[in-house]
């Protein structure tokens, strides 16, 4: 598939075009930039063994969980699920959460994880047209930082104009508070810019805060639906095909 039109749409040539002349493209990062999830999956699974707990979130699981924004609101949520056991307290969910951002860490600087295809190309016509650049994410930029750093060096946030985080905003997506402040930042309406996001959670935070959404398809949202977005690509590849 090329491309998915989906209600308002545009050609493709009209999404490259929108986008090179949008005030600042905004990125989301976990399946967007990279198909990390897995790797936070796994990151998950090693901290409840580490917790000695007997819990293990398969694809099908994780999935789910994924419906919830938050590493901490995850482990909160499938915590409610189960039927049988002491509740986990808050503080116990902050330090499984801490064990998992390490794990990530570790397990990035082991296996690395590749930008997905066409996110280099867009990062470098952007740079190259003089575009203005931001993240917005539900990641932390613990998180973002071992993701980046392999792949674009150690200056990488040199790149945006501006990175907001899980840890920057009081609410996560689907909220629009991440886009919000990063549009405080870069000083720009959201019918100016464009954000690029994997997921409906993403799409609803976006559109809540007036910013346009290009969806590229990723692992665990490829069956979504995205209603509203510009269009949908499998991935940024086929902007430059």
């Amino acid at each position: 598939m090329s491309l998915t039109l989906v209600k308002n749409s545009s050609p493709l040539e009209d999404i490259r075009r929108r986008i090179a002349d949008a005030g600042a493209l905004i990125l989301d990062v976990d399946g967007t930039l990279a198909e990390t999830e897995e790797i936070h999956r796994e990151a998950f699974n090693e901290a409840f063994v580490e917790a000695k707990l007997d819990w293990h979130w398969g694809r099908r699981v994780y999935k789910e969980l994924l419906r919830v924004a938050g590493g901490k609101e995850r482990i909160r949520a499938f915590d409610q699920m189960r039927r049988t056991g002491p509740p986990v307290g808050d503080a116990a969910i902050a330090r499984l959460h801490r064990v998992k951002t390490e794990r990530f860490a570790a397990l990035m600087a082991d296996k690395g994880c590749p930008l997905r295809p066409g996110v280099k190309a867009l990062l470098d016509a952007a740079m190259g047209r003089g575009q203005r650049m931001a993240i917005a994410t539900t990641t932390t930029r613990v998180n973002i930082d071992a993701l980046l750093t392999p792949v674009l060096g150690q200056d990488w946030e040199t790149m945006f104009a501006a990175v907001v985080a899980a840890d920057d905003v009081a609410r996560k997506k689907p909220a629009p508070d991440v886009y919000i402040e990063v549009l405080s930042q870069l000083d720009l309406p959201g019918a100016s810019c464009i954000a690029i996001e994997d997921s409906g959670n993403g799409l609803m935070a976006a559109t809540r805060a007036g910013v346009p959404v290009l969806i590229t398809r990723s692992l665990y949202f490829h069956d979504d639906s995205f209603d509203g977005a510009l269009a949908v690509l499998d991935d940024l590849s086929e902007l430059f095909a």
